[in-house]
């Protein structure tokens, strides 16, 4: 392995915020999670009412008479949306860090995350359509 090889792979087990391992790991990593969700839920109105649609769509697929494979689909389609609103307000949150001017790219990258939840809508509606359907 190239000496800079070694170097950097040295400098990435001496950052500040990786020395826990094991169990003190895992229950860091809960408590970053529990932290997350708490922030998102405090600070993103979208997140909300998201959690409000699966404490409705959840609830019924559980009812509904169907396959569990698409019981499962039903629901694991109806988490994407919080999922993938997590990972949009997590780049807003990153880009508002950086700077709060408007930039061309701040604003792509913003846009993008929109499009992401926008799809993760339209797989939603069209899983429900096609199994309820």
């Amino acid at each position: 392995m190239p000496a800079s090889s070694l170097k950097h792979s040295a400098a990435l087990t001496q950052q500040p915020y990786k020395g826990a391992t094991g169990v003190r790991r895992i229950l860091n990593a809960t408590g970053y999670s529990w932290a997350g969700l708490c922030a998102a839920w405090r600070g993103e109105a979208a997140f909300r009412q998201l959690i409000a649609l699966n404490a409705l769509l959840i609830p019924l697929a559980c009812y509904l008479n169907v396959s569990r494979a698409e019981r499962a689909l039903l629901i694991a389609s109806a988490l994407l949306c919080p999922l993938i609103e997590l990972l949009n307000s997590a780049i807003e949150a990153a880009i508002d860090r950086i700077s709060l001017e408007r930039h061309t790219l701040s604003k792509q990258a913003k846009d993008m995350g929109s499009a992401a939840q926008t799809f993760a809508l339209l797989i939603v509606a069209s899983t429900w359509a096609v199994i309820l359907l």
